[in-house]
């Protein structure tokens, strides 16, 4: 089959994932986040099944030529990726030898104005990934200014999240995108040719913070790494792609605490090495960049890091302990 990366969509480090899956003919693999499809097209020139999961039901509805022209190796399953564990099951399928995820927004929603992820072009203030509940003008136009301070605070890692926040409420109400940019920027007094380092637009962490939260992203990293621990075979592999600190932090401390790299415990906490469950993950792979040529070709790069570990035949760990990831 044409395994053409689709225009719209660059995967970032394509290569290093598809090397860290390691997939071979007729194994089964999971895309966790199918987006415009650029990894489950390489990951089916390999022979392998593969179930890609998306919440957005243009990339489901999109996706559908893949499928088409997949030979019956591929099927697409609208649902989070959280939920790949129950979704696989209901499809006779318990374990798979690769799992595949992207974490955060995709191109595809960022070039698209309507979907009102970017404030790079003109569009309603959006953001929902599944299209659906409340979105970011519903909660921008509700909310109370402390609990928008922070939501930008904690998911922007902004330390200006007060003073955003009452500028939006004096604001509102608040409809498009441009409009929140340029409350941001006046908030902060952002002159892009001023001071050093002033060429980064102070709105791309105000997005970043009310995405997340709408979208309960880092939750759903949480819940979707636990879900791809109990669902990979012994021997499996684990690759994840990540694009910022608040991300890459929760991957690490999972590949590290589930790989038994997990610092021991103290006088004061005696009991963290010993009550651990056995490692589910052998030690994780060197975290990986991309290099410079891949950054030259797409800027949207500039910020991810690949980490990846294969399974081993411990259980999984338990709920109880997934909740400290």
């Amino acid at each position: 089959m044409n395994a053409a990366v689709d225009s719209r969509h660059a995967p970032v480090l394509l290569d290093e994932v598809i090397a860290a899956l390691d997939l071979a003919v007729d194994e089964i693999h999971v895309d966790a986040t199918f987006g415009a499809g650029g990894y489950t097209r390489a990951m089916l020139s390999s022979g392998a099944k593969i179930y890609a999961f998306d919440r957005d039901p243009d990339a489901i509805a999109e996706g559908a030529a893949l499928v088409a022209e997949s030979d019956g190796r591929l099927e697409l399953v609208a649902r989070r990726f959280s939920e790949m564990r129950d979704a696989l099951s209901e499809r006779g399928v318990e374990q798979v030898d690769g799992v595949a995820m992207d974490i955060g927004v995709s191109s595809m929603q960022l070039d698209r104005a309507e979907r009102g992820f970017s404030f790079q072009a003109e569009g309603p203030l959006d953001m929902r990934m599944e299209q659906d509940g409340e979105s970011a003008a519903d909660f921008l136009n509700t909310a109370d200014e402390a609990i928008i301070a922070d939501i930008i605070y904690a998911y922007g890692e902004e330390r200006r999240s007060r003073r955003i926040a009452h500028a939006i409420v004096e604001a509102r109400p608040i409809e498009t995108t441009s409009q929140l940019a340029a409350i941001v920027r006046k908030a902060v007094g952002y002159k892009p040719y001023g001071s050093k380092g002033a060429n980064k637009d102070p709105a791309t962490r105000t997005f970043q913070a009310i995405r997340i939260h709408l979208n309960r992203e880092l939750d759903e990293l949480r819940d979707g790494l636990a879900a791809a621990e109990a669902v990979l075979a012994p021997g499996g592999r684990l690759a994840v792609v990540t694009f910022h600190s608040l991300e890459d932090r929760i991957v690490k401390q999972f590949l590290r605490e589930r790989g038994g790299q997990m610092p021991g415990g103290s006088r004061h906490l005696p009991e963290a090495a010993h009550n651990a469950p056995p490692a589910s993950f052998d030690k994780p792979a060197k975290p990986i960049r991309p290099a410079q040529a891949e950054l030259d070709r797409n800027p949207r790069a500039r910020s991810a890091t690949l980490r990846s570990a294969r399974r081993n035949g411990a259980p999984p760990w338990p709920a109880a302990r997934r909740a400290s990831v």
